[in-house]
């Protein structure tokens, strides 16, 4: 039998359903391949094998009477930002030790419904925080792809980096992710894979721990475009314990796969022609394009004049946002709890224990911007900002525009520890630069593995789309997929 784990999660769906094998079968080597993996890659940070066997087991027991969901049997890692009923979700960050929900959130519960099966929770920035995967109190992940004859670990990307190093190095069948201001489509561009954060209010955000509430998107991270789509199905819907939640009906994302992009205009915002941008994501985005004429698409050069403010805008509305949702945050009640001399001591020695070095820097400049003098300097502007960005994007759509394509990032996954960027904040929240747009403006958007670099390493290209109109990018992306006919699975190292 080949390897069950080297199959696409269509595939196993399909070899489960036509009893080629049990998830049993499959959950045990997915949790034999993690067992063998992950200490080098330290994807999981907590692996749930009794719990997954006993899902896998009743699987077993529906498929047998012709019965089951849309994921039954099918392995999967979730993100550690999800809340899992008695279940590790610390997000990886200390303050949070020991923390195991009496609750499941909304996504994973819609997973349990259709039959999949929990593998264990993945590592991730603290909170959420982060573009490299660097901020874990689990310490960092490792991408399991490396340079063409090179030995140096790379980043996964950030914040989802366990989810898209965990679905690139075949250890689940897909994952559970998250994303503020790219944190699906970066980690999903550097390791080869394929990310798309929905538009805000598909998925539920119900049990996510927040980071920044209006911002904050769950989305799926796979091997392949259909396989992304399968999961979204399942994981979208209306929640009415999430006020931001759309009530709106959930199409067969699968079905719109194969759609192709015959009489779709592409728009390509001249904004996201960035100086210094490496020549090879130039020739990537151009490829990318002749990739969707030769389909029947047609190609429009558009304008998103406000681009260049998104970043800053998104810098002051995120941490502002984290620095009233980390508030909650105190040892009162559970996690971590540092005992002082009286209850504000508790509070303060606790946060300072708890928190990591990114997380405080992103609650300072939050606390920052909402203080009394600065509300309107800086937060108010902002809003502004992010509506204008809003409306450029809407300027595009009416004016006949389908999907825009970019770059997903301004370079392939760097090094660990990179000194660079480890002494300049800013060059790391640079990474976001294509991505936090999509983000303010609530939009859904998709990440493609569509080339590699110089080094081997894997580039991904962005598909935005209008709200709620997911089907397109599906149908875009995998056309791109497709056209790159690319293997970006990793020569295994571990």
């Amino acid at each position: 039998m080949t390897d069950l784990t080297r199959l696409s999660l269509a595939q196993a769906r399909k070899g489960l359903k036509d009893k080629s094998f049990t998830s049993t079968e499959l959950t045990g080597a997915y949790l034999k391949a993690i067992e063998a993996a992950n200490p080098k890659l330290n994807a999981y940070v907590a692996v749930t094998g009794e719990q997954a066997l006993d899902m896998a087991k009743a699987s077993d027991e529906k498929l047998a009477q012709g019965q089951g969901g849309a994921l039954e049997g099918i392995p999967l890692g979730i993100k550690d930002l999800f809340g899992t009923k008695g279940v590790h979700t610390q997000a990886a960050s200390h303050i949070l030790d020991g923390f195991r929900p009496e609750y499941e959130s909304t996504v994973t519960s819609n997973l349990w419904r259709d039959g999949a099966v929990m593998l264990g929770k993945l590592n991730m920035d603290e909170f959420a925080m982060g573009s490299s995967n660097e901020t874990s109190y689990y310490g960092p992940v490792i991408n399991p792809i490396r340079a063409e004859g090179g030995n140096a670990n790379l980043v996964p990307g950030g914040s989802s980096g366990g989810s898209a190093a965990a679905v690139a190095a075949w250890l689940c069948a897909g994952a559970t992710a998250t994303d503020t201001g790219g944190s699906i489509r970066q980690p999903a561009a550097f390791t080869g894979t394929v990310g798309i954060k929905p538009t805000y209010g598909r998925c539920s955000r119900w049990g996510v721990v927040a980071f920044a509430s209006s911002l904050d998107q769950a989305g799926p991270i796979a091997r392949t475009v259909e396989d992304t789509a399968l999961l979204m199905t399942s994981m979208a819907g209306f929640d009415p314990k999430d006020s931001t939640s759309v009530d709106l009906a959930v199409p067969d994302f699968a079905a719109a796969v194969e759609r192709g992009v015959k009489g779709l205009t592409i728009g390509v915002p001249r904004e996201y022609r960035m100086d210094g941008m490496p020549a090879e994501i130039e020739k990537l985005w151009s490829q990318g394009l002749e990739w969707l004429k030769a389909e029947g698409a047609t190609v429009k050069d558009i304008s998103l004049p406000h681009t260049k403010y998104a970043l800053p805008a998104y810098y002051i509305v995120a941490p502002a946002e984290a620095s009233s949702n980390l508030a909650r945050y105190d040892g009162v009640k559970y996690g971590l709890r540092v005992s002082g001399k009286d209850i504000t001591d508790m509070y303060e020695l606790t946060r300072a224990a708890g928190f990591g070095r990114e997380v405080k820097r992103r609650i300072m400049i939050g606390t920052y911007v909402l203080s009394a003098g600065y509300f309107d300097a800086y937060y108010v502007k902002a809003q502004k900002v992010r509506t204008l960005i809003k409306k450029d994007f809407e300027d595009a759509f009416h004016a006949g525009v389908d999907a825009i394509l970019t770059p997903a990032t301004p370079s392939a996954a760097f090094g660990i520890g990179d000194e660079a960027l480890a002494a300049d904040p800013v060059a790391m929240y640079l990474n976001d630069v294509f991505t936090v747009t999509v983000n303010m403006a609530g939009l859904p958007g998709i990440a493609v593995p569509a080339g590699k670099d110089g080094q081997g390493l894997p580039l991904g290209l962005q598909l935005i789309g209008k709200p709620f109109d997911e089907e397109t990018l599906f149908a875009a992306a995998r056309v791109i997929e497709r056209s790159a006919d690319t293997d970006f699975s990793p020569k295994p190292w571990w």
